[in-house]
């Protein structure tokens, strides 16, 4: 009989950004197509401020088309829930995420840290999260872990019965990880920022959920090295997607 295989536990999530053409520049000959043609490409470098100033026209009249113009694909490792999220925003994205169908799903759960906060207070839409206390911690990882365990054991002994693995992992929970690449262009990563991260110059107030926030801050980081006009002119006007 094959070896069970112990799950493991995590708390982070991670994100490398795989490959991009994505820069302010970019956008710049897209802008000014539309005035100078084909010369555009001729007046990128000639005038910094200027090009500046652009961009933070674009961003603040939110023309945002010129962004579109634009390609990055991160590799993201996290709890199937936060890729249920991640979902809901469709346009400018495409996504390939690894199949339970063709491959033996590994055994690596997400357990909440101890900074994470566990306890609503309010209703829908008016309402925080507190820490809660040290044994509600223990006693949720205490839970989640001997729940992923016997999940775990009922998935391989399903597998060890002949049973196919698009079927068997019906038993298995959103807690496991998985990963999937994840492409999109400026103009929708920065609606997604807007609405799965907490920032204090955003506009609109948002509210996300701590684990797809977590994702988010890590493509934001890398986003504003490729595009670092671009990201300040999007802090500067809101955080909102033009």
């Amino acid at each position: 009989m094959p070896e069970t295989i112990q799950p493991t536990f995590r708390s982070d999530v991670t994100v490398q950004l795989v490959k991009a053409t994505a820069s302010d520049a970019d956008v710049l000959f897209a802008a000014r197509v539309s005035t100078l043609g084909e010369q555009s490409i001729d007046e990128i470098g000639k005038d910094p401020e200027r090009s500046k100033g652009l961009l933070n026209y674009l961003m603040r009249e939110r023309h945002g088309s010129p962004w579109e113009h634009t390609s990055m694909t991160f590799l993201i490792s996290a709890p199937i829930f936060v890729f249920r999220e991640f979902h809901r925003h469709r346009a400018g994205w495409s996504y390939n995420e690894e199949s339970g169908r063709y491959r033996e799903l590994r055994p690596v759960f997400y357990i909440p840290s101890a900074g994470r906060k566990l306890v609503q207070v309010g209703k829908p839409g008016a309402y925080t999260f507190e820490y809660g206390t040290l044994d509600q911690h223990d006693r949720l990882e205490n839970t989640m872990k001997r729940s992923y365990t016997e999940a775990f054991e009922a998935y391989q002994l399903l597998l060890r019965d002949g049973v196919a693995r698009e079927v068997a992992r019906a038993v298995l929970p959103v807690g496991l990880y998985s990963s999937m690449y994840a492409t999109c262009n400026a103009r929708s990563l920065m609606h997604f920022l807007g609405l799965r991260t907490t920032h204090p110059d955003a506009r609109v107030k948002s509210s996300p959920q701590r684990e797809i926030e977590m994702v988010a801050e890590q493509m934001e980081a890398a986003w504003a090295g490729l595009m670092p006009l671009t990201h300040a002119a999007f802090n500067a006007n809101g955080r909102t997607a033009p």
